[in-house]
């Protein structure tokens, strides 16, 4: 297992899968270690994963400083990676909330970017807010589920004010295109896969510019792949074409029946389409 020392002095590992030219994959949660990613459904048969655990997350160090969990700052850990790698430009990919890491780290260093590809991103970074209704009406679309109405009940809770993580066995299988054994499996492992701590300071007070970052994003001169899941509250289709129009050259794709994890739902259509993406010159 490869490690390298963040500018803190914390040493992070990274985890290789597959052969080809390199593919920095950052893992969301937040703060969930790198292991959910799998090999992306397939994608390592085209490239090769490095696939990051954020200080205090899988194989990595705890920091001796809580504050290196907060979201702006994990950006220079990426670019650290980037330096002991020895790569000019690199082909990064943010899942979820590392959406947020990926996007500060391509306006923070522009000219570092080859490619952008942000998988289900949360939307924090740009100011982009999913709400309630947002999610209620991606959850509609799975009426027909047998686990719905438990699922819509939850929702309801949380709008009364309840904590979500006291419903989230129920909210579970919204974030699924498909809520089978491999899901099940996926969701189960993440109790063990996350850094509670870390992710509550993950998004804390003064992680985010969205006026100054959406400005820097006008540097950006790579290819920038936004791709959503039909079936995912958030970011949903809508809030993805928006992301996608911040970035000079940004797309939009959005998977058919996909959720959160869309390399799960259907992982030859994500393939086809993220290893297209990252073949272009």
């Amino acid at each position: 297992m490869p490690t390298f020392s963040a500018y803190d002095g914390t040493e992070l590992a990274y985890h290789e899968k597959g052969e080809g030219a390199p593919l920095l994959c950052v893992p969301g949660g937040p703060m969930r270690a790198s292991a959910y990613l799998g090999d992306l459904g397939g994608l390592a048969a085209h490239r090769r994963l490095i696939l990051l655990d954020l200080c205090g997350t899988g194989d990595s160090a705890v920091p001796d400083d809580p504050a290196s969990y907060r979201c702006d700052r994990l950006v220079d850990d990426v670019e650290a990676l980037r330096e002991h790698l020895g790569l000019d430009q690199v082909d990064l990919l943010g899942h979820s909330a590392s959406g947020n890491i990926a996007t500060l780290y391509a306006a923070r260093h522009p000219k570092r970017i080859r490619t952008l590809v942000l998988i289900t991103p949360a939307t924090h970074s740009v100011g982009l807010t999913v709400t309630g209704q947002d999610l209620r009406e991606a959850a509609a679309l799975r009426a027909g589920e047998p686990w719905y109405p438990a699922a819509e009940a939850a929702l309801k809770e949380i709008e009364a004010g309840r904590d979500p993580a006291e419903v989230g066995d129920d909210l579970a299988p919204l974030a699924y295109g498909r809520w089978d054994a491999t899901a099940q499996a996926h969701r189960a492992a993440s109790a063990t896969e996350k850094n509670a701590r870390a992710a509550a300071a993950f998004y804390g007070e003064g992680a985010f510019d969205p006026p100054a970052t959406r400005a820097a994003l006008a540097a950006v001169a790579a290819p920038v792949l936004v791709l959503a899941g039909e079936w995912d509250g958030g970011p949903n289709p809508a809030h993805a074409e928006e992301f996608a129009g911040l970035f000079p050259h940004g797309v939009r794709q959005v998977q058919p029946r996909g959720g959160h994890f869309p390399w799960l739902d259907d992982p030859e259509w994500f393939t086809r389409r993220v290893a297209g993406f990252l073949a272009q010159d």
